[in-house]
């Protein structure tokens, strides 16, 4: 299985930032660990052009020569670097390579990815450029897809994905969050399942078949781009949620089986995470890359 990588990934940012940047280098070492059979490869910067198809060419162009202004930084949470640039572009170019490659494989992984918060002309939420947005137009741009489902399985809604893709009926917007949690003003995507504080394994699993269910009887999507965050577990210092490890594995399985089933190729990002115990987090994070592994496997056998 492709996995997709940069070291742009693991951005400096000024001490104590509460932004756990760390958790990307320890995925990568983590996964090749533990996931012997991952095919590495270097994620390319997303150009302007394949930025524009998800944002407005002049915030593509502020953002990319530091002309943001200090409110907009605030409201992305990190400082403008031409670092926090490059890494926004290849998180983008990940995610697209991602998709490309599930076409002929089944399933490819974005080892950061999942940057939801973003809209059209401004970023939030520690999110610049949306490569979830981004990926799903290229994938239509150049056939290989007419209907894109985006299935968003961080613990906060993809606003930033809906806003975007409001007006888009060939891309399916699934987001199933906390309805307690940021973002406190939310957008509307096509299918959101809002979920109360404390939520655990059995509900949640529930909720994701029924959401799945819906979301194929409404819509029979081409390819998934899966935002596959960690921050629904229990020890999750922003999550309010309280999903095992065990019901998290569940969670993946039900998303790859529904894809084995209807045979959907999928594109997997890490989205959010911060947990107490960063440990916590990227254990999270390398469970799902080990079972999108065994659905790669499965996937070549059919």
């Amino acid at each position: 299985m492709k996995a997709y990588y940069s070291d742009h990934f693991v951005l400096p940012l000024p001490p104590g930032h509460r932004f756990p940047m760390v958790k990307y280098r320890m995925i990568r070492e983590g996964a090749a660990a533990a996931v012997p059979d991952l095919d590495f490869h270097e994620a390319q910067p997303a150009s302007d052009g394949e930025l524009a198809l998800a944002h407005h060419p002049d915030y593509i162009a502020r953002a990319s020569a530091g002309q943001l202004t200090a409110a907009e930084q605030r409201e992305i949470g990190f400082p403008w670097s031409p670092q926090m640039v490059e890494r926004s572009r290849r998180s983008s170019g990940a995610t697209i390579a991602a998709c490309r490659a599930a076409f002929s494989e089944g399933i490819a992984v974005n080892l950061a990815g999942g940057t939801h918060h973003a809209y059209a002309d401004h970023g939030a939420g520690f999110c610049v450029f949306n490569d979830a947005a981004i990926a799903a137009r290229l994938m239509q741009a150049e056939r290989r897809a007419a209907r894109v489902a985006i299935v968003d399985l961080d613990v906060h809604q993809g606003n930033g994905t809906a806003s975007i893709l409001a007006r888009d009926d060939s891309v399916f917007t699934l987001s199933l969050h906390g309805e307690n949690n940021y973002p406190f003003e939310k957008e509307q995507s096509d299918l959101d399942v809002a979920l109360p504080d404390g939520v655990g394994d059995a509900d949640y699993l529930q909720a994701l078949r029924d959401a799945l269910h819906t979301l194929q009887q409404r819509f029979a999507p081409q390819l998934l781009i899966y935002l596959a965050g960690a921050d629904p577990h229990e020890g999750d210092r922003l999550g309010k949620m309280k999903l095992t490890l065990g019901g998290l594995a569940a969670r993946d399985e039900t998303v790859f089986g529904y894809a084995r089933e209807h045979k959907i190729p999928v594109a997997v990002t890490m989205a959010g995470g911060y947990g107490r115990d960063i440990e916590q987090t990227v254990a999270v994070h390398i469970q799902t890359i080990r079972l999108a592994s065994l659905h790669a496997a499965r996937w070549s056998a059919r």
